[in-house]
């Protein structure tokens, strides 16, 4: 263990040493190239703002309207008959969509449950097996000015859909 915190602990310093070395030894101005990728940076995070603000009021729009609940309400039957905890049906509802309210309800289902409980195991599983699908599209296709998502978004999901499964079934096979 302590080995590996030495590791952890000089492992930035050491590659930002090894950039540094391998710039000057080959006559690359690597600050100037720092300083136009932070103006490249700088010019994506503004160009994705648009993007970023619809996706946030669609989100807040979808909550708001009860369709979330709706959904919810529609897959409890599901995880009922397969003997899954629903509290965490929210979780993997909302996970695709929003990182922080996912993670607000994981941390209200630990809260109440706790996080030896099959529940907390369970949508902690969840939590860290699939991602904010919506957030990273719209960040990346964003970046590039490409409006036509096609099949990605289809994609992401059934990667988030078989994500959420594993995690249900290995959660059920390790502690349930």
């Amino acid at each position: 263990m302590e080995v590996l915190s030495f590791i952890s602990a000089w492992m930035l310093p050491v590659i930002l040493l090894t950039i540094i070395v391998t710039a000057t030894l080959k006559k690359v101005p690597a600050y100037d190239h720092f300083v136009e990728g932070g103006k490249e940076g700088i010019s994506i995070a503004v160009s994705i703002i648009p993007f970023l603000v619809g996706m946030m009021v669609s989100i807040a729009i979808f909550r708001a309207s009860g369709m979330m609940d709706l959904l919810i309400r529609l897959i409890a039957p599901v995880f009922e008959w397969l003997h899954i905890p629903t509290e965490v049906a929210p979780v993997a509802m909302v996970r695709p969509i929003s990182g922080n309210a996912a993670l607000g309800i994981t941390n209200d289902l630990l809260k109440v449950h706790g996080a030896d409980s099959l529940i907390g195991k369970m949508a902690s599983a969840i939590h860290a097996s699939s991602d904010t699908t919506f957030y990273v599209l719209t960040v990346y296709f964003g970046a590039i000015r490409m409006r036509k998502m096609g099949d990605s978004v289809k994609i992401a999901l059934i990667g988030d859909v078989i994500g959420i499964i594993a995690a249900i079934g290995l959660a059920v096979y390790f502690w349930g």
